[in-house]
């Protein structure tokens, strides 16, 4: 096959095209999207980290926010690629330094995140960064996290979208404009 006879795709096409959906996991009904293929090819992580990395780059935010796991395996990569440091939101417990912690609902229960006290300074432009937007609580959280702290969230960004959840609804109506490349029906 010549590269003039590969079919070829919008960057989103391409990365939707890549993502795996695994059906009743980790509950019966629930079609997991999985973004490790997305990662596993070297040619498809580019195309992935470069939609990012030219969105923001005339930005030029202080920091990329990532958020608890996912998110800091993309918003490291582009917080390099951007040259801007990288502030990771954690799960409760895994920081070291004094924290501020955000607790959120999901649906059978409540989850913490944190970030250390001095992650940002007051004013600092800041992008959030997940693999994929459910209900929204986890990113919510982080932007009320940096909020606290002073800085100012520009935008949350996310591989995924699954907008039948309320997540993408519920953040924008709390004041977080959102850039996501792919959407998906169902959950």
């Amino acid at each position: 096959m010549t590269p003039d006879d590969r079919e070829v795709l919008s960057p989103t096409s391409y990365i939707r095209s890549h993502i795996r959906t695994v059906p009743d996991w980790p509950a019966a009904g629930v079609m997991f999207r999985d973004i490790t293929p997305l990662l596993a090819n070297p040619r498809v992580f580019r195309v992935l980290i470069d939609q990012f990395v030219h969105r923001y780059f005339d930005v030029r935010p202080a920091a990329i926010a990532g958020l608890d796991a996912r998110g800091f395996i993309i918003g490291s990569v582009v917080a390099y690629e951007l040259n801007v440091g990288f502030v990771p939101i954690r799960k409760k417990g895994k920081l070291p330094f004094t924290t501020v912690e955000e607790t959120y609902e999901l649906e059978y229960g409540s989850a913490t995140v944190e970030m250390h006290v001095d992650a940002v300074r007051p004013g600092d432009r800041v992008v959030l960064i997940d693999d994929l937007i459910a209900t929204g609580g986890t990113m919510m959280a982080g932007k009320k996290l940096l909020d606290r702290l002073g800085a100012e969230v520009i935008e949350g960004a996310a591989i995924v979208d699954l907008p039948e959840l309320g997540g993408s609804r519920k953040l924008r109506d709390g004041g977080l404009p959102l850039f996501t490349l792919v959407d998906f029906d169902g959950h």
